[in-house]
């Protein structure tokens, strides 16, 4: 069986050197493995390839310093040569997350492989309709939002005219009674927000600066995760 087989997005943490106050990138994943998260996208719009490669590396080394290989999925945002080349080096990448304007979800599947993970973010709008048409053959999952404005992704529900999207809790509701595939959903979340985006139903949250960006990452990772398991 493979990661892919028995996917858990249910404590997502997106992160990248921006993200971390100057903290080394693979520290702050180390406290939030540590602490139940199960999912891990390497997500740097600076760093260099090489450079992400190396982030992949040394949070997959301790991904499995915690006994969590095949457990917690290690993913690359957006970038399909840099998740390749990862793999290629004998390093434990399980898949990439890709949004609208970026390599096709299919593309990403033929060139991974048939146990690779692969996430999509949801249209920013006429999100209902999107999920009813799509073609979710090579998608494991959807990340939709963002919940709340967020400074960590300041275009997130921008759509082509230039109006933002955030999404209500009746609209994720709907979202995760019709979508054949998990979601899971971000932007802003905090941990108060937590009971009510648990019941909506959707399978997961995912998050950046609540984690990355906390003076204490163990602490803010550890009471999500409690939360959500509650």
């Amino acid at each position: 069986m493979s990661i892919r087989d028995d996917l858990d997005v249910s404590a997502y943490l997106i992160i990248g050197p921006e993200n971390t106050k100057g903290r080394p990138v693979a520290d702050i994943v180390r406290l939030a493995v540590a602490q139940g998260f199960t999912c891990v996208q390497i997500r740097s719009k600076t760093a260099s390839a090489r450079e992400l490669i190396a982030l992949c590396d040394a949070s997959a080394q301790v991904i499995a310093e915690l006994g969590q290989s095949g457990k917690t999925a290690l993913l690359v945002d957006d970038r399909l040569d840099v998740a390749w080349a990862a793999r290629q080096a004998g390093i434990a990448v399980d898949g990439i997350h890709v949004g609208q304007k970026d390599i096709p979800a299919a593309a990403c599947r033929n060139l991974l492989g048939p146990e690779a993970i692969v996430g999509l973010s949801a249209r920013p709008y006429e999100l209902i309709d999107y999920v009813l048409h799509l073609d979710t053959s090579d998608i494991d999952y959807f990340g939709a939002g963002p919940l709340h404005p967020t400074a960590s992704k300041p275009d997130a529900g921008m759509t082509a005219d230039g109006q933002r999207h955030t999404r209500s809790f009746a609209e994720l509701t709907e979202l995760h009674r019709i979508s054949p595939i998990p979601v899971v959903v971000g932007g802003g979340v905090k941990a108060a927000d937590l009971p009510e985006l648990k019941r909506t139903g959707v399978e997961g949250f995912f998050v950046i600066s609540a984690i990355a960006g906390a003076d204490d990452p163990a602490k803010a990772a550890a009471e999500m995760v409690n939360i959500w398991r509650q």
